[in-house]
């Protein structure tokens, strides 16, 4: 079935957001969701803030002005941003109804938020491509917080489709996060990224931001309720079925393990990689390549688009 109503719309026409803040306020009833024309970066919104040192709803056109403190939980979504941050500080690219970009700021409770980008990536997939094993899923997770479109012609096996940003503000007894999310809808230009760039209606012809939108938000609040009581464990399964890197040969910028083969997340999510001499290391921070000399080799068709939006 296709997506109805203000589903389909542009993001930024009047009301487009209307029925997914009653949605999710059903379930989270403290949460404002707050739609912006432009702004700067959402996560900076946000931490701002949650430190105090910002407006708490940007004054903009759409923008909903529900009376709320800065500790308030909030989804924060922008048509466009122009100075969007993706992680080691990188620029992510967001044109108005070309990419879907917002972010969510909340309190978190679990002490422990080892994988929490997994558990996000995880939701989000899971959200839009929700292919039953033990079929090849389209979209893959490469650790530690992208998510790629299964491509053999790329020299990688796939190409960049979104990102994930997770910076946190507070202190022991309060701590907050703010989960931000880049997603590519419409054909934009590979820009700094060499495995190039890939967007959803490569899979899912005609979606809209807003229908991308109204797929992620309950699934991504669903997932954090989720990880609070279990953690990482509750994700796990589903990010190996998706793990992009397993078994490939990659390169990494750890000095103590250059080039390895990925063997999967140990359980606090970091990288496993096994070096050519057999030694078996754990990486927890810095950037992971596949190796394009067997990346090309490796990679398998993904299944081809069905032509029709998903159901709603």
């Amino acid at each position: 079935m296709r997506p109805t109503g203000a589903s389909t719309g542009p993001l930024g026409a009047p009301g487009a957001i209307d029925g997914l803040r009653r949605a999710l306020q059903t379930s989270w009833p403290a949460l404002v969701v707050d739609l912006v024309e432009e702004i700067g970066s959402t996560n900076t919104a946000l931490l701002q803030a949650l430190r105090g040192r910002g407006p708490h709803t940007p004054h903009t056109p759409h923008t909903v002005h529900t009376p709320h403190g800065p500790h308030t939980p909030r989804l924060l979504v922008a048509r466009r941003q122009t100075a969007g941050r993706g992680r080691l500080g990188r620029t992510w690219h967001a044109q108005a109804d070309a990419s879907l970009t917002f972010s969510l700021g909340l309190r978190l409770h679990r002490p422990d938020l080892s994988g929490l980008s997994l558990a996000v990536g995880v939701a989000i997939a899971q959200a839009l491509d929700p292919s039953p094993p033990p079929e090849r899923p389209r979209i893959g997770l490469k650790w530690p917080n992208d998510l790629w479109l299964h491509d053999p012609r790329a020299d990688s096996g796939g190409r960049k489709l979104g990102g994930i940003l997770i910076e946190t503000t507070g202190n022991a007894r309060e701590r907050w996060g703010v989960i931000g999310v880049g997603l590519n809808i419409l054909p934009l230009g590979s820009g700094e990224f060499a495995s190039g760039l890939a967007w959803l209606q490569e899979i899912a012809p005609g979606t809209t931001t807003i229908a991308a939108l109204h797929r992620i938000a309950p699934a991504l609040m669903q997932a954090l309720d989720r990880f609070e009581r279990e953690g990482l464990p509750g994700f796990v399964e589903a990010f190996r079925a998706r793990d992009l890197l397993q078994g490939r040969q990659v390169t990494t910028t750890s000095p103590e393990v250059p080039l390895g083969r990925a063997e999967g997340i140990d359980e606090a999510g970091a990288l496993r990689v096994r070096d050519p001499s057999g030694r078996l290391h754990v990486v927890t921070s810095g950037e992971v390549s596949i190796r394009l000399a067997e990346a090309a080799a490796e990679a398998s068709p993904p299944r081809p688009a069905s032509g029709v939006p998903w159901p709603c």
